[in-house]
C-alpha cells in the first residue's frame, strides 16, 4: 500500500450530505444496487462514455444530441423506460451490447447522487465490483504531501438508506485505508458492517444475500430481478474507475 493520508468520509444518503461537503475534496459516488456496478461494468465492457443525466427526458435529450449510435440506458421504478436500449441492470452492459457505444444514463438514486457530488474536485464511480481499482485511485491521490479528504456518497434507496451501499463504502475503506488516515464515525462503521459480513468465509455469496434484507434488494426480487444482486456482490471483477470529466464518465487514465 502506498504511503499517504486520507482523511475519510461517509454519507449515509445522498440528500442529507450538507451542501458543499465535497468542495475540493474526491467524492465517490456509491449506488450498488445498480448504478454505479451498471456504469462501471459499462465501461469494463468498452462503452466509450457514460453520460448520467437527471431526468429521463433530458436523458433522450442528449441521446439526440450524441453522435448515432448512441444508447439509451437507465430505469424508472427499476425497470427501463419506454423507448430505452438498455435497463439498469450490469447483466445488459456486455461487450456486445455496448461496446463503442457512447451510453446516456438516467435512474433514480444513482445519477442524483451524482449531482450532488459536482463541486468536488474529483468524482468517481465506484462499487463492490471495482472496490480494488478504486482503492488503489485513491491511494494514488493519498499520496500527495498534504491530506486528502474523500467523501464516500452513498445514494440509498428512493430516500432512504439501503445498507448495500454502506457495505460498498465499507469495502472501499477496507481495501484502501492506510495506518496514517483519519475514519470518521460513518466510515468505521461501514467497514465494520463489511468485515461482518465477509467473515465468514465466501464473501460474495454473504455480500449478495445481504442485499436481500436491503431496500434496494427487496425492490429488485420483488420485480424478478435476483440476479442483479449476485452480479454486483462479484467483489474485484471490475478494473475501471469510471471518472467525471464534464458532463461525461469515462475509465480513469491513472
Amino acid at each position: 500500500m502506498l504511503a499517504g493520508m486520507i482523511d475519510w468520509h461517509c454519507h449515509d444518503l445522498a440528500p442529507r450530505m450538507p451542501p458543499g461537503a465535497a468542495a475540493g475534496a474526491i467524492a465517490v459516488v456509491i449506488d450498488v444496487l445498480r448504478a454505479s456496478t451498471s456504469i462501471a461494468t459499462a465501461l469494463e465492457s468498452g462503452a466509450t462514455a457514460v453520460w448520467p443525466t437527471p431526468s429521463v427526458a433530458a436523458a433522450r435529450a442528449t441521446r439526440d444530441r450524441l453522435p448515432a449510435g448512441t444508447l439509451l440506458g437507465g430505469e424508472r421504478g427499476g425497470l427501463p423506460p419506454a423507448g430505452f436500449d438498455l435497463g439498469n441492470s450490469p447483466l445488459d452492459y456486455t461487450p456486445a451490447r455496448v461496446g463503442g457505444h457512447a451510453v446516456v444514463v438516467t435512474t433514480t438514486n444513482g445519477t442524483a447522487a451524482l449531482a450532488a457530488c459536482r463541486d468536488a474536485r474529483d468524482v468517481v464511480i465506484g462499487a463492490l465490483v471495482n472496490r480494488a481499482a478504486v482503492a488503489a485511485f485513491l491511494r494514488r491521490r493519498g499520496a500527495a504531501p498534504d491530506r486528502v479528504a474523500v467523501h464516500l456518497v452513498c445514494a440509498g434507496t428512493d430516500g432512504a438508506v439501503s445498507g448495500e451501499d454502506v457495505l460498498g463504502a465499507g469495502a472501499i475503506v477496507d481495501a484502501a485505508a492506510g495506518p496514517a488516515d483519519r475514519l470518521d464515525a460513518a466510515s468505521s462503521a461501514a467497514r465494520a458492517a463489511f468485515r461482518r459480513v465477509v467473515a465468514a468465509g465466501a464473501p460474495e455469496a454473504a455480500l449478495a444475500d445481504a442485499f436481500r434484507d436491503t431496500p434496494g434488494g427487496a425492490n429488485l426480487i420483488a420485480l424478478g430481478m435476483q440476479r442483479d444482486l449476485a452480479a454486483a456482490a462479484r467483489l474485484d471483477a471490475v478494473a475501471v474507475v469510471p471518472h467525471l470529466v464534464g458532463d461525461r464518465l469515462v475509465a480513469a487514465a491513472d
